[in-house]
């Protein structure tokens, strides 16, 4: 099939872009298109105005702004995949980018477009709500930030209001002894999990954890944190963590895991409880061998 008719707009700044949204209606903005543009081919979506991003200006780039990184919601996937400030400052990130479908969909795709599409099974939302990102929405009442624990309000859903755009994205920066973990499980490399996580733990100088994220994808309808689980583990020495039974907590806690094709919401759940015992167990060890690196030689 192909797309329904739509009038066409190439905006250069953001102010123009607001504009036009403010002013078509039914109209779309478009980044990379990995997402939108086969709904738009199997008639699943249509508008009558497509915004294309491609030419505006200051909506790209990484930048290290001291308590966070900075990602322009342009940015294309693979930039920030290859990027040594993410790789250094935002682990987590850096570890769920080549989980993203493959590299000619990374080459394309943008960091803003996975998180304002909202797939509750990708992993550029459950890594935002995790390490409490701050987005940046843009609209004809000026510039906003919107916590990423108040974004997805629901599948393919989010909290922009009619005429803004989303620029840039804000992930703060751990510091200290820590450990970032992304798990999923698919069924092929490349597809949308059935279950994933994105972990990140802090340890103090005793060893004990200090600090929690655990972020869920493919186990509701937006991605969600599992807030009570992780302040179970706070103050508690990581060796002592039951990562097993921590993971089937998180599961627990869920109202309400998704069916489909892929599987039922008890196949989900127990992939999601070993989603998550993984990857806490692989924090756990990540910071701890930072801390003997850190540790200092007599």
């Amino acid at each position: 099939m192909k797309s329904a008719p739509f009038d066409y707009h190439a905006p250069s700044t953001v102010e123009e872009t607001v504009r036009l949204l403010a002013g078509l209606g039914d109209a779309k903005v478009i980044a990379g298109g990995q997402s939108f543009v086969p709904l738009m081919a199997l008639r699943l979506a249509t508008f009558e105005h497509l915004v294309d991003l491609r030419r505006v200006e200051g909506i790209r780039g990484i930048e290290d702004r001291g308590d966070h990184v900075w990602v322009g919601a342009a940015t294309t996937q693979a930039t920030a995949e290859h990027d040594a400030i993410i790789a250094a400052k935002v682990p987590m990130l850096a570890q769920a980018l080549p989980l993203i479908g493959h590299f000619q969909i990374r080459n394309r795709g943008t960091i803003g477009g996975s998180l304002a599409h909202a797939d509750p099974a990708a992993e550029l939302p459950a890594v935002a709500v995790a390490l409490d990102a701050t987005f940046e929405a843009t609209g004809p009442n000026g510039q906003r930030g919107i916590p990423a624990a108040d974004f997805f309000d629901a599948t393919f859903t989010t909290a922009l209001d009619e005429g803004e755009l989303l620029t840039g994205i804000r992930f703060p920066i751990w510091a200290g002894r820590c450990g970032f973990a992304v798990e999923e499980v698919a069924r092929r490399h490349g597809d949308f999990a059935i279950a994933g996580a994105a972990v990140g733990v802090q340890l103090d100088d005793s060893g004990a954890i200090e600090r929690c994220a655990i972020g869920l994808f493919g186990l509701g309808s937006i991605p969600e944190r599992a807030l009570a689980v992780e302040r179970t583990v706070i103050g508690n020495a990581a060796a002592d963590v039951d990562t097993a039974e921590l993971g089937r907590l998180a599961v627990d806690d869920l109202e309400s895991i998704p069916s489909d094709l892929n599987g039922s919401a008890a196949y989900r759940a127990r992939i999601g409880a070993v989603v998550v015992s993984r990857a806490v167990t692989r924090t756990i060890t990540i910071a701890h061998d930072r801390a003997r690196t850190e540790a200092p030689r007599g």
